[in-house]
């Protein structure tokens, strides 16, 4: 399983370690990645996806899981995201042209 953000596509970068005497060793930057389970209210389900933190803030900021995947860019989604955002997308669709 790759390191990368399924919403955001962060991943591993790389980098030097800066020693006082200005000495560089390699690093690597690895994003803050965690297993958490997002409610959809338009599909009335819970996903399970591999997110960064700055990712679920957000999610909180936008105001939840639908309002992200909808404004978020396709090229940086992973397969599974993109699949849910079609979903998300056709439903909303199916509510709006059904009358009341």
């Amino acid at each position: 399983m790759a390191r990368r953000c399924e919403l955001t596509g962060k991943g591993v970068r790389s980098g030097h370690l800066v020693s006082h005497a200005n000495n560089r060793t390699k690093r690597v930057f690895r994003p803050n990645l965690q297993r958490v389970s997002l409610a959809s209210d338009v599909l009335g389900a819970r996903v399970s996806l591999r997110i960064s933190m700055h990712a679920l803030r957000s999610i909180d900021r936008v105001g939840g899981l639908d309002p992200f995947l909808l404004k978020a860019k396709d090229d940086l989604l992973s397969e599974r995201a993109l699949r849910l955002k079609r979903q998300i997308a056709k439903k909303q669709a199916a509510q709006v042209t059904q009358p009341g």
